[in-house]
């Protein structure tokens, strides 16, 4: 007696989605793939991924992009977004090279009364303000990578975030100086982008900025701030 072959059963396991841009990615289909919710995310990038997934869904849903989800560390959360923020900014440092010179703009100012120092040097100085913007951006970029203070992407103390509120300041001067100098290109990267906008939302919200020394008109910010020269 010869046994019925039993018929062949193949196994077949979801082929897991692979959310990384190889080399040749065409610009229309960079970043396409489909969502992954948070909890789903095991990197321990995922904070990092989570805030540009929400960006690449809908920059304008400003307050939806600054909301944690459920159980995130706060610390963490907010160090995330300010390295988003940082490297987001140098698209518009890239945009403000050829008009933004040492010979039309020698220094870091927004409005007449605010001449900002950069604290790059030994003593703080004044510097062109192309030298400022990218001394601020290597400057914070040294600081939010540093394994000194920031070891763990994953939990952060406390002494380490309180450094956080003096990078949002020199930070924010660039999109000031953007704005008074070279509105155009301020109006241009801001319209693409939202960022501007999302940074004024980011530091009310968690308390890194004063009101009165937002100068950008944006919604939320002061409407007559208090003008002084700062470092």
């Amino acid at each position: 007696f010869i046994p019925p072959t039993a018929p062949l059963v193949v196994m077949t396991t979801a082929k897991p989605i692979l959310r990384r841009n190889r080399p040749g990615t065409k610009a229309e289909e960079w970043c396409n793939w489909a969502d992954e919710p948070f909890e789903e995310m095991e990197s321990t990038l995922a904070v990092q991924q989570y805030i540009q997934q929400m960006i690449r869904k809908d920059r304008t849903k400003i307050d939806e992009i600054l909301t944690a989800p459920e159980g995130q560390d706060g610390m963490v959360w907010k160090y995330e977004h300010l390295r988003q923020f940082c490297m987001e900014l140098n698209g518009l440092a890239v945009l403000l090279q050829e008009q933004c010179t040492p010979k039309t703009c020698p220094q870091m100012t927004a409005t007449e009364q605010w001449i900002f120092l950069c604290a790059a040097h030994k003593t703080p100085k004044e510097c062109p303000a192309m030298d400022y913007t990218r001394h601020t951006l290597d400057g914070a970029a040294c600081l939010l990578n540093s394994s000194k203070y920031f070891p763990s992407r994953v939990s952060i103390r406390q002494n380490s975030i309180n450094r956080l509120d003096s990078v949002c300041r020199r930070v924010y001067r660039i999109f000031s100086h953007a704005f008074y100098h070279h509105r155009e290109v301020f109006d241009q990267f801001e319209a693409s982008t939202s960022l501007c906008q999302r940074f004024t939302t980011y530091v009310l919200k968690y308390n890194l900025m004063g009101k009165d020394t937002l100068i950008v008109p944006m919604a939320g910010a002061a409407d007559n701030p208090v003008m002084e020269a700062q470092i």
